[in-house]
C-alpha cells in the first residue's frame, strides 16, 4: 500500500467540483475520505506539513459538500454564481443578464423641496405618515404576498398575478423613493433582488402585470439606478412577448408564463382582446427597447397602432373589444372608463414621452378626443359635464370612477391642441373635476362610488347597490393633482384634502386601509383589502397634490396608467436614436 507519510495522489486532492452537473451527480461514496490517517507527524520537513494541511482541508471540505442534499448543492452554487455576477456589477461589467452597458443619469425632480408654507408642508406629512400606515401593516402581516387584508391581518392574493408575488413592494417602490422612506426603499429593493421570481407556472393578467410589476421596476430603476430593477423588468418584459403571438399580433389578455400559452376573458366579446389592455402597453414596452437595446418590445406596440389604423372607427370612435385572430372589431361598445380608458391616455403620453416627436400618437389622441367630444360628452339638466356609455349607438348615461381620471388626461393635453382648442381642454378638464368632486360629495362618507348616474331625474349618484363601493381608488384625485399642477387653482388642493379626511375617517383601520361596501351607508362595511395601487398611485398622487412643481415635473416625466413616472426621452439624449425610429416607423 501507500506510505501514510506521503501526499495522496493529485487526483484525489483536486478541489470540488465546480459544475452543478459534477456537484450533483457525486455520492458520498465516490471519493475515499482518509482524512484520519494524513496526520502530520514532528519529522515532517515544513513544506510537507503545509502540503498536508491543504490536503486535509481540501477533503474536509470535500466530505462536507457531498453530506449536503442536492438541492443545498445547487443553493450553493447558485448563491456563488449570484455573487460573480454582484462582483461583475461593481467592475462595471456588463450584467450578466446580458443587458448592455449603461451610463445611469441622475433624475430630474426625484425629491423636490419642502413646500415653503408650513399649512402645506403639515398636510403633506400626514400623507407621508398613511403611506408609512399602509407600509408598515403590510409588511407586519402580508410581507412577500400581493396585497393585504387589514382587517383579517393577512395576505390577500388576486389571480390577475398568477403566482407572482410582491406586487404591493413593486407598486409601492416610487412612492417610497419619493417620499425619502429611505429603509423602506432598501428593505423592499432587497426584497426583489432575493425574492422576486418570474419562473411560475400560472396565467397572469397581461395588463394588470405590466403596468405594476413593469412600471414599478421601471420607474424604480430610472429614479434610483439600482441594475437589479433595469434586469428584473426586461426579464418579465421577455417573458410577456408570447403574449403577441396571436395572426394579428394584438396580445392576448392571459398568459401563462411558463408555457407562454395565451388565451382572451372568456367574457370579452366573442374571445375579444380588450382595448384598455393592449392598448396600455406602449409607454413600458418603448422603456424596455431603450433600456435592453432590443428592437422587440417597441415593434410589438408600434404594430398594435398599425392594426388599429387599418380598421373602421364607428363615429371615428374605438370599440372596447378586437377580435386578435380576424382583427375585426367585437361588439360596438364604447368606453372612456373602464375596458377603454388607458388607450386614450397611453395615446396622448406616449406623444408627450417620445418628446413630442411621435406624430401618429398625437394625432390618434387628438381624433378621439374630438369623437368623444362630438358623441359621448354630455351634460346634465344641473350643469354637470359628464362622459356617458357608447352601446351600439345608443347611449347609456353613466360614468365610472374610473372615468374621472379623464379630466387629468384633457387639462395635460390642452397645450398640444389646435391653438384655438388650448383653453377649451383645460375647461373641459375642470368641468369633469367639478362632476367627479360632486360623485364624492353626495355621498354620506365624501368618497366616491364605482359608478354614477345621469338619469331618471338623478344626477352623479349611484343607483344600483353594485356600483356603490369605494376600493381605494386613484382616478379622481389624479385629475385633482393635473389640474392643481395645470392651473394651481387652490380648491384642486382643498377637494384632496376632503379626501384625505374621508380616507382617515372611514377607509384606515388597525392593520392599514381598506376600501368600502357602500359610500352612502352611515356605517362602514370594509371590503378588507388593501389595494396595492392605494400606495402606487392614491398616496403618491396625494403627495405631489402637496408638493412643489419641483418634483417629478411634466417636462421631465409622464406616469404610466399606474402612476409610475417614466422618463421622457428627450431629443437631445444620444442614446434615444434607436427608440425614436421605432416611434416614427422607420423600422
Amino acid at each position: 500500500g501507500q506510505s501514510p507519510a506521503l501526499p495522496l495522489p493529485l487526483r484525489v486532492i483536486r478541489p470540488f467540483p465546480k459544475s452543478p452537473q459534477g456537484a450533483a451527480h457525486l455520492r458520498p461514496r465516490a471519493l475515499p475520505v482518509r482524512s484520519q490517517h494524513h496526520r502530520t507527524s514532528a519529522a515532517a520537513p515544513p513544506g510537507l506539513a503545509r502540503i498536508r494541511a491543504d490536503h486535509e482541508r481540501a477533503l474536509r471540505e470535500a466530505k462536507e459538500t457531498l453530506q449536503k442534499l442536492p438541492e443545498e448543492i445547487r443553493g450553493d452554487i447558485r448563491r456563488d454564481k449570484e455573487k460573480v455576477a454582484q462582483d461583475a456589477r461593481g467592475r462595471k461589467e456588463p450584467a450578466a443578464s446580458g443587458l448592455p452597458q449603461r451610463p445611469f443619469r441622475p433624475p430630474v425632480g426625484a425629491a423636490g423641496q419642502e413646500p415653503a408654507d408650513p399649512a402645506v408642508r403639515q398636510r403633506r406629512a400626514k400623507i407621508k405618515e398613511m403611506m408609512k400606515h399602509a407600509w408598515d401593516n403590510y409588511k407586519r402581516y402580508a410581507w412577500g404576498l400581493n396585497e393585504l387584508k387589514p382587517i383579517s391581518k393577512q395576505g390577500h392574493s388576486s389571480n390577475l398575478f398568477g403566482n407572482i408575488q410582491g406586487a404591493t413592494i413593486v407598486d409601492a417602490l416610487d412612492t417610497l423613493y419619493i417620499m425619502e422612506m429611505k429603509e423602506e426603499f432598501k428593505e423592499a429593493k432587497d426584497w426583489v433582488e432575493k425574492n422576486l421570481d418570474f419562473n411560475v407556472n400560472a396565467e397572469i393578467s397581461v395588463f394588470e402585470v405590466n403596468i405594476r410589476f413593469v412600471g414599478g421596476l421601471l420607474s424604480a430603476y430610472y429614479l434610483s439606478g439600482e441594475e437589479i430593477f433595469r434586469k428584473k423588468a426586461v426579464e418579465l418584459g421577455e417573458k410577456l412577448l408570447p403574449a403577441f403571438n396571436t395572426p394579428t399580433g394584438i396580445p392576448w389578455a392571459l398568459l401563462n408564463i411558463k408555457s407562454g400559452i395565451g388565451r382572451n376573458w372568456p367574457w370579452a366579446s366573442g374571445g375579444s382582446s380588450i382595448l384598455a389592455e393592449f392598448g396600455t402597453l406602449h409607454l413600458e414596452f418603448v422603456h424596455l427597447s431603450h433600456l435592453s437595446g432590443n428592437p422587440v418590445f417597441a415593434e410589438k406596440v408600434m404594430n398594435i397602432r398599425k392594426v388599429l389604423n387599418r380598421l373602421d372607427k364607428p363615429e371615428g370612435l374605438y370599440p372596447n373589444y378586437l377580435n386578435p385572430s380576424s382583427g375585426q372589431w367585437g361588439q360596438h361598445h364604447v368606453s372612456i372608463g373602464g375596458l377603454g380608458d388607458s388607450f386614450y391616455e397611453y395615446l396622448l403620453k406616449a406623444w408627450l414621452m417620445s418628446d413630442k416627436t411621435d406624430e401618429e400618437g398625437k394625432k390618434m389622441y387628438y381624433d378621439a378626443v374630438q369623437a368623444i367630444e362630438t358623441h359621448l360628452i354630455r351634460k346634465s339638466s344641473g350643469g354637470l359635464t359628464y362622459i356617458a356609455e357608447w352601446k351600439g349607438g345608443l347611449l347609456e348615461h353613466k360614468m365610472g370612477h374610473l372615468t374621472c381620471f379623464a379630466g387629468g388626461m384633457f387639462a395635460l393635453g390642452a397645450d398640444g391642441a389646435p391653438s384655438d382648442k388650448t383653453g377649451h381642454h383645460i375647461e373641459l378638464g375642470a368641468e369633469i373635476a367639478r362632476t367627479c368632486h360632486e360623485s364624492y360629495d353626495r355621498t354620506s362618507m365624501k368618497l366616491g362610488p364605482e359608478a354614477f348616474r345621469f338619469d331618471g331625474g338623478v344626477e352623479a349618484i349611484a343607483t344600483r347597490q353594485n356600483e356603490k363601493y369605494y376600493i381605494l381608488r386613484p382616478e379622481v384625485i389624479e385629475t385633482y393633482m393635473y389640474m392643481w399642477r395645470l392651473t394651481h387653482d387652490p380648491k384642486y388642493r382643498q377637494w384632496a384634502w376632503e379626501a384625505v379626511e374621508a380616507l382617515e375617517k372611514h377607509c384606515r383601520v388597525d392593520g392599514g386601509y381598506s376600501g368600502i361596501r357602500d359610500v352612502y351607508n352611515n356605517h362602514e362595511s370594509h371590503d378588507d383589502v388593501q389595494q396595492s395601487f392605494f400606495l402606487s398611485e392614491t398616496l403618491k398622487y396625494l403627495y405631489l397634490l402637496f408638493s412643489d412643481d419641483d418634483i417629478l415635473p411634466f417636462e421631465h416625466w409622464v406616469f404610466n396608467t399606474e402612476a409610475h413616472p417614466l422618463p421622457i426621452l428627450h431629443k437631445e439624449d444620444g442614446n434615444t436614436t434607436l427608440k425614436l425610429q421605432y416611434m416614427l416607423k422607420l423600422v
